[in-house]
């Protein structure tokens, strides 16, 4: 076989290696599942925290899919009583984002972190692995209500094995150029922030996903 011959054979098959790694790719589905931080209150589709996330991690080079399946107002009851229709089959991994409802509404801790795990119980029921956003409770419910709250996020990580993003508001509370006039929400600056600092924890999630 001449050199150039060989050169030629070497390419086709390069070629066809490629070919095959890119067959076998495929789009991890992903669903943002949470209340009007995830739904993106007030805000344009493109600019909620699912689609900032998903063009983040399109940017940087990960085939995945977020759909953002956030409902404003829910509480983690809520979301336990759409938990199971709301996740459609095929997902590979969940958000889930809740409980800054229950914080303000002054909700038990106890039923909150019972809501939380039963979701994560159904869900990894259903081989659909969970990454889970945290929220910090309102200084004013006081100290003891707000050590069994912000504790459970990760009590409820080291117990089910799920990552934990300790603070989903992190970058835009009390920084009033990220919110929107209620104070509460995150504006579309704000979202992006959000985005940026939740990427690497979802990119170390996305990559322990069956592929």
């Amino acid at each position: 076989m001449t050199f150039k011959a060989l050169g030629t054979a070497l390419f086709a098959a390069l070629t066809l290696l490629l070919s095959l790694d890119s067959a076998g790719a495929r789009t991890l589905n992903i669903v943002a599942f949470g209340d009007s931080l995830t739904a993106g209150y007030q805000l344009p589709p493109d600019e909620a925290f699912p689609a900032r996330l998903e063009m983040l991690a399109k940017s940087k080079g990960l085939d995945v899919t977020i759909t953002n399946a956030g409902v404003s107002g829910d509480t983690t009851a809520d979301g336990l009583a759409r938990i199971d229709w709301s996740i459609p089959d095929g997902t590979d991994g969940v958000i889930l984002e809740l409980g800054a409802n229950d914080a303000l509404r002054g909700l038990s801790p106890e039923e909150s972190l019972k809501n939380l795990e039963t979701m994560i119980v159904r869900l990894k029921e259903r081989k659909i692995y969970v990454l889970l956003a945290g929220i910090l409770a309102p200084p004013n419910m006081g100290a003891d209500y707000e050590t069994k709250f912000n504790g459970m996020y990760k009590l409820l990580g080291e117990k089910h094995g799920v990552p934990v993003y300790p603070f989903f508001l992190d970058g835009v509370t009390l920084n009033t150029g990220m919110q929107l006039e209620d104070g509460m929400h995150p504006n579309g600056a704000g979202t992006k922030i959000m985005a940026e600092k939740f990427f690497p924890v979802f990119e170390t999630f996305l990559k322990s996903l069956p592929q």
